[in-house]
């Protein structure tokens, strides 16, 4: 009994936050009700694609509303596998799983009509075309991982509540939007990006990614002094803390990206063998 009440506590938020909590139940919600929808109306959805956002989704949940956030809080290499699934792999998944259709459908007829939706979506607009500029895009997706690990910064980022929910909120922001990018099922023709564009992008971001991954491995020094501040939550050596960091930085960042190359060369011999088509 004692093992079970001790992986609930674990499972329970460190720190309860409702922006999180309705992020996650919101998009679940919405998504199940566009795959009734969807069935109803007899189009197929399949197994993967619905398993994909879910599983993006209780990532999401899990690294920020479990005790996995304390750990996070008082570990470097948790926090950068925090960072990891926030910025990589549970956007990654969300993208690759293209719920968009799905999210729409799921959204009550009378919010879809209101009003002030069109309004919102017009005014966001020409931020969002910006953003998904492929330069201003792979700089973004690069640039803040750097910024928010310069030692300075990070210090600040993680005595602060406000600055740590900033960050980890615009990891995944940033995320969604890079990996939305690269995974649009849209053709060139109807707005997506080319083929080559996308793995030109994914090449483009890896190696920052490996030169700062390979700069916290390799360092002689402690750079985030925080951690000895506040105290760890488990008694590692603060090199062997920031080295294990640096490699989570390295490593599974680099590989996610070489996974979506194939992924969209994949795509791309589908097509031209006609398995394939964009929507």
């Amino acid at each position: 009994m004692g093992v079970i009440e001790q992986s609930l506590n674990y499972l329970q938020p460190w720190e309860f936050s409702p922006a999180w909590i309705l992020f996650c139940l919101a998009s679940t919600a919405l998504y199940i009700r566009g795959l009734v929808h969807f069935r109803r109306s007899g189009r197929r959805t399949g197994f993967w694609r619905p398993f994909s956002f879910f599983l993006g989704i209780a990532a999401i949940y899990t690294v920020t509303q479990t005790h996995f956030d304390y750990l996070a809080q008082y570990m470097f290499f948790v926090h950068r596998s925090q960072h990891l699934v926030l910025h990589h792999l549970a956007p990654f998944l969300i993208a690759l799983s293209a719920p968009f259709p799905l999210l729409i459908a799921g959204t009550p007829k009378r919010v879809r009509d209101f009003p002030g939706i069109t309004t919102v979506v017009q005014a966001l607009r020409p931020g969002y075309r910006l953003l998904q500029q492929p330069f201003i895009a792979a700089l973004l997706f690069v640039g803040l991982i750097y910024f928010w690990l310069l030692p300075a910064v990070h210090f600040d980022a993680m005595l602060s509540q406000r600055l740590y929910q900033l960050m980890n909120w615009s990891m995944l922001l940033d995320g969604l939007l890079f990996w939305w990018l690269i995974f649009d099922p849209r053709s060139s023709a109807k707005g997506g990006l080319g083929y080559g564009v996308r793995i030109t992008l994914l090449l483009a971001v890896v190696p920052p990614q490996m030169l700062l991954g390979a700069y916290l491995t390799f360092s002689h020094n402690v750079l985030f002094d925080v951690y000895e501040v506040c105290g760890r939550a488990w008694p590692l050596a603060p090199l062997t803390d920031q080295r294990l960091g640096g490699l989570i930085t390295w490593i599974p960042a680099t590989m996610m990206s070489v996974l979506a190359v194939l992924i969209i060369l994949g795509r791309l011999l589908g097509q031209r063998a006609g398995k394939y088509r964009y929507g």
